[in-house]
């Protein structure tokens, strides 16, 4: 016996999913907005184009932003390969299901493996082992580390969701595999793709505990990737945690969001041209 009308109780679930929704915009306003209405009296060409003094109390930023974009860099260079090629593997090669039940049980522990942890391995592998010391190219194999999970789910996703009859058509044109996965079913896929690319390299460019043990803390511009440098996020969280200049500090984080926001204000526009590309519109 239904206790609600199913009208009212639809009407009900309705509201809660509404202001779920709203909710959940209000946080995103409410962080968003204290951030930058604390750090954008801050920022300035001369805040953005010089470079620190005394540890960050006064000064610029300019040599952790060009960190940042080195470290981002490397880890999408190393991880969208990785992921993307696992990606194909289990979409259209793998058949074994054990296999599929173990990479997929590996990479999402991966995902779960938290950001220290990874800054730690770093420490002790490239840094240590491998002697490459503490250096961007340090940090951004971290990252690609890291990113790699979120690449290689959501393109996997995406991948398996490609019709069969895509397939189905190029293999009556007399393709082969690799010819149809190369050129349907990959370019069918670019838009899921790039969101993975940039979920993870948007969440690379935030972290702070991952790069720490590994890229140094140097506060020049880093001219190699063998360089030891700091970026953004760790800066900030120097900043504020040493008490060094708060006001730096959320100039600091309002950079780093507005990068973000940036970054994926500029891949919806490409991927929404894509796709209208992709259907002739």
């Amino acid at each position: 016996m239904n206790i609600l009308n199913p009208k009212i109780s639809q009407k009900i679930m309705n509201a809660i999913f509404i202001l779920s929704g709203i909710a959940t915009l209000l946080i995103l306003i409410i962080i968003l907005g204290y951030i930058l209405v604390k750090g954008l009296p801050v920022v300035n060409l001369e805040f953005l184009l010089g470079e620190p003094i005394d540890s960050g109390e006064s000064g610029g930023i300019f040599p952790m932003i060009i960190s940042s974009i080195y470290v981002v860099l490397i880890a999408a260079v190393i991880a969208t390969p990785l992921g993307v090629g696992a990606a194909i593997y289990m979409s259209e090669y793998a058949t074994n299901q054990k296999i599929i039940k173990f990479i997929r049980f590996g990479s999402e522990t991966l995902a779960s493996i938290p950001s220290i942890v990874f800054g730690l391995f770093g420490l002790a592998f490239f840094v240590v082992f491998l002697q490459l010391g503490w250096s961007i190219l340090s940090a951004g194999l971290v990252l690609a580390i890291m990113a790699i999970p979120t690449i290689f789910q959501v393109a996997e996703v995406t991948l398996t969701s490609i019709p069969d009859s895509y397939k189905e058509g190029s293999y009556g044109l007399g393709a082969t595999k690799w010819q149809t996965i190369y050129s349907v079913v990959l370019p069918a896929a670019i838009p899921g793709i790039i969101t993975g690319v940039i979920l993870a390299m948007t969440r690379a460019i935030s972290e702070a505990a991952a790069v720490m043990y590994a890229v140094g803390s140097a506060l020049t511009v880093p001219i190699s990737i063998f360089d030891p440098g700091r970026p953004l996020p760790l800066h900030l969280y120097v900043l504020a945690t040493e008490g060094i200049s708060l006001d730096n500090a959320y100039g600091t984080a309002a950079v780093l969001v507005i990068i973000v926001l940036v970054l994926t204000i500029i891949t919806n526009f490409v991927v929404d041209r894509y796709q209208r590309k992709m259907m002739g519109r």
